[in-house]
């Protein structure tokens, strides 16, 4: 398994708080597949607007709190969400991406969430074979009101595109799980 590599600004910014190896593993892994799902939506959908930039930063700085919650690299728990945000925009991150640390895990509770964030969760759900049925009827609902084509038709291309990337989760999982805590 070879991921695509972070931005360089982002493993900078992960190597100056040496961050586990386990983290950076997994916030590759979610860019990767984000950067899968931009490629997939862009030939179904090319005119389909979303800030494709915003959703690969956003994959790839999402979990950043964990730096400071490493307990929630192993267990659940959602203290990373407030944390990395406030560490992002510590570092000069613009509240514009800075806001994917906590919208990643309260997309239903996030006023205008926009298709960005919900594509962010997406990609933190499909890496490791996770569907959730809200999420993409929201993914959904979104590209019919944009694209005009039917509920149906978007659905089925919306599935195709999650069985797809799902289909490689346990080499995803068993990548990440070789890396230290």
């Amino acid at each position: 398994m070879k991921p695509r590599p972070l931005p360089a600004h982002i493993s900078s910014l992960l190597d100056t708080f040496a961050a586990s190896p386990r983290l950076v593993a997994h916030l590759t892994l979610v860019h990767d597949v984000a950067c899968t799902l931009i490629a997939r939506l862009d030939e179904i959908w090319p005119s389909l607007t979303y800030d494709r930039d915003a959703v690969r930063i956003g994959t790839a700085i999402h979990d950043i709190g964990k730096i400071q919650h490493p307990e929630e690299l192993s267990a659940p728990g959602n203290k990373h969400e407030a944390a990395g945000e406030s560490v992002l925009l510590a570092h000069g991150f613009p509240a514009i991406d800075a806001r994917f640390a906590r919208t990643h895990g309260q997309w239903e509770t996030t006023p205008n969430a926009t298709l960005a964030d919900l594509l962010v969760v997406w990609a933190d759900n499909l890496w490791r074979g996770k569907r959730n049925e809200s999420l993409e009827a929201a993914i959904c609902q979104e590209i019919v009101r944009q694209t005009n084509e039917t509920q149906w038709q978007a659905f089925l291309a919306l599935d195709d595109i999650a069985t797809a990337i799902t289909a490689d989760a346990d080499a995803r999982i068993s990548w990440q799980s070789q890396q230290p805590i």
